[in-house]
């Protein structure tokens, strides 16, 4: 799980049918349900690779693809 490798994520898990006010919140329709910071959400399983790559879209911290320059700095000409 990314919160145990990282101080920097924080993970909760709410049980709907304890909350209901939570579920209706967050327009659970299916499980499992993933909201991050509140700008991205979905629902249904997904690969790992998958996973990784919408939080760290969310978080801004994608790597720059392979042979392209890295944000702020320019290619070698």
């Amino acid at each position: 799980m990314m919160a145990i490798e990282s101080e920097k994520v924080t993970a909760d898990v709410v049980e709907v049918s304890e909350f209901p006010h939570i579920a209706q919140r967050y327009r659970v329709f299916a499980v499992p349900k993933v909201v991050i910071n509140e700008s991205l959400e979905f629902e249904g399983a997904r690969p790992e690779a998958a996973f990784v790559a919408m939080v760290e879209s969310v978080a801004g911290t994608v790597p720059p693809a392979e042979g392209q320059p890295e944000s702020g700095s320019s290619p070698d000409r």
